[in-house]
């Protein structure tokens, strides 16, 4: 029964564990939410996102609806997990080397300023104009499950060079958040934020593990963001960017005691009978533990929760738009779309594609090996897949307004046509094991330094 049990859950296993099964599940929500919303069901779709919710204890409770829990409470964990993937690159990723991290930079950077640029030039009017931040976003888990479906034509290096650029993406959509979709901000609330802050310095000099004792500063700096007019999911951000990169043990320290425990677990149980076994495993245990680095034990904890759960539930909660009460017809509504549809299918691969082969050309960089301008021209497609943040964005800059529908519905056709075209391009341009018939020409020192990406 046990290994019948495994051999069913084993499907299930690799399907959680690939950014591919992700992609599908939110492909379904967003779908879901879709037909729900057009069906004539569509009325228990809204009141369902409206339940007002409270949360709290006596004076100190907050009451507001189910959508604002998901989009500002729950998203909070997201933002947390691209913190812990923005600081462990920064600390020993791609990021970490400037000549490792010039080209993904540049492509980024080219990557959000163009689509932003596009947006401008079509809405120039007042009512419009503060979506500019909408097309720059880029949708990670999508991009990624793209790329993994048209599995081995795909170099490692193509993957690694999307995660950094989606990384980068994430820090500038962060800062667009923070800076320019932020009410006035209030003294009082930072100073709330500051004090969450320095309970988690505090706590972490004490040696206190992060886990749950990260919660109690979490909450304090998400009520500090939300009294201050920043967005409160940046709260996720700054726990994220705290959390240390380097595990307390090192690897030579957890060899030495696994290897004592061991001894000691033998002795156990040839000698004592096995009174004595519970502690040496004890000791193993909790060297295990400390030898991960928090950024990646965190990461593995949450990551899960986060791509099988927050995000499908955003995209149900966000991705329902009413084609019937869509107004097509209202003042700008067509610069929207554009803006928005343009910037994301077009301006993001011409962004990267224009500012990778600038710097490639100036010698600031060079590509990655394995890596062709075709390859580019597949990630350029794959970052316009923007969805989740960028209908994050698009509730941001237009709440409540009526064309928050036409953004979101830009936003899911432009992320349909990116993510077909980046496909398309990929079986076009990719030949079928192209890892495999690289790897087999190069030598043990080229295979090596191949890792620089």
């Amino acid at each position: 029964m046990r290994r019948m049990a495994q051999r069913i859950a084993a499907p299930v296993e690799r399907f959680l564990h690939t950014e591919t099964g992700s992609g599908i599940l939110l492909l379904v929500a967003a779908a879901v939410a879709l037909v729900w919303a057009n069906s004539p069901w569509s009325a228990s779709y809204d009141s369902l996102w409206h339940t007002p919710i409270t949360l709290g204890f006596g004076e100190w409770g907050m009451t507001e609806s189910l959508h604002f829990w998901i989009n500002d409470g729950l998203m909070t964990l997201f933002f947390m997990v691209a913190g812990l993937e923005i600081k462990r690159e920064l600390v020993e990723g791609e990021l970490s080397d400037i000549r490792r991290a010039a080209l993904p930079i540049a492509a980024a950077i080219g990557g959000m300023a163009i689509p932003a640029l596009i947006y401008f030039a079509f809405n120039t009017a007042e009512a419009t104009r503060n979506g500019w931040g909408i097309p720059m976003a880029t949708d990670i888990a999508f991009a990624i499950g793209i790329l993994s479906l048209l599995g081995s034509r795909v170099p490692s290096a193509l993957r690694i060079l999307l995660l950094a650029v989606a990384i980068i993406d994430d820090v500038g959509a962060i800062l667009v958040i923070a800076i320019f979709y932020s009410a006035g901000v209030s003294l009082e609330g930072l100073a709330i934020v500051g004090a969450g802050l320095v309970f988690l310095v505090f706590i972490q000099r004490l040696g206190v593990r992060p886990g749950g004792a990260y919660i109690f500063p979490l909450i304090v700096m998400w009520a500090g963001l939300h009294e201050a007019g920043i967005h409160p999911t940046i709260a996720g951000v700054i726990v994220g960017l705290a959390t240390p990169v380097k595990p307390w043990l090192s690897r030579e320290k957890f060899v030495e005691i696994a290897e004592a425990s061991l001894d000691e677990f033998q002795q156990s149980t040839e000698h004592a009978g096995g009174e004595d076994m519970m502690e040496p495993l004890k000791r193993l245990s909790v060297a295990g533990r400390e030898a991960v680095s928090p950024v990646a034990r965190l990461n593995a904890g949450y990551h899960p929760w986060v791509a099988y759960l927050i995000m499908p539930l955003f995209a149900l909660a966000n991705a329902g738009v009413n084609l019937g009460g869509v107004e097509f017809g209202m003042e700008h509504s067509s610069m929207v779309m554009i803006g928005i549809g343009a910037g994301l299918a077009l301006g993001k691969p011409v962004g990267i594609i224009a500012a990778s082969w600038l710097f490639v050309k100036c010698n600031l960089c060079t590509l990655p090996r394995g890596v062709t301008w075709g390859g580019i021209m597949i990630l350029g497609f794959a970052a316009g897949i923007g969805f989740t943040m960028a209908i994050f964005i698009a509730e941001l800059a237009f709440p409540g307004s009526p064309y928050l529908g036409l953004g979101k519905l830009a936003i899911l056709i432009a992320t349909a046509i990116a993510g077909i075209a980046s496909l398309l391009l990929g079986r076009a341009l990719l030949p079928r094991g192209v890892e495999n018939s690289v790897a087999a020409k190069l030598s043990p020192a080229d295979v090596e330094a191949s890792t620089e990406y």
